[in-house]
Formats: C-alpha cells, structure tokens, sequence
C-alpha cells in the first residue's frame, strides 16, 4: 500500500485465524486461543473472529518473545 507523495510504503502484515495457524503449525486449536487469551501473541478480534499476526507468531514460537 502506498500513500501519494510519501515515497514510503507501508507493510501489510499477514493475518491468520486460529484454525489456520494451528494447521500451519501443528499446534492444537485450544492452546493457540489460549495464547491469545494470555494476550501472549500479536492478534486482533475482528467480531467474533480472532486473527493472529503470523510474522510475529512465528518470531514468538522461535523464542523471540515480543507482545
């Protein structure tokens, strides 16, 4: 995405639900959405539907702790 005149652009980040993510990386469902909970990682709630930050998941599996 790319404002006029700015000449920067701005990184979209990708977004997961928890059923994607637990697919993604073998994780169960539950322990996901109680990270989520724990606010443990990066995620928003978009009505009822939680969506995860997957860069930032994937930083925070690896050890990178980052909330």
């Amino acid at each position: 995405m790319e404002r006029e005149g700015s000449g920067k652009r701005m990184a979209i980040p990708t977004m997961v639900t928890i059923k994607e993510a637990a697919k993604k990386t073998g994780l169960s469902y539950y322990y996901i959405r109680k990270l989520c909970l724990e606010k443990k990682v990066v995620h928003i709630t978009a009505g009822r539907k939680v969506l995860i930050n997957e860069e930032k998941f994937i930083n925070f599996l690896n050890g990178e702790q980052e909330v």
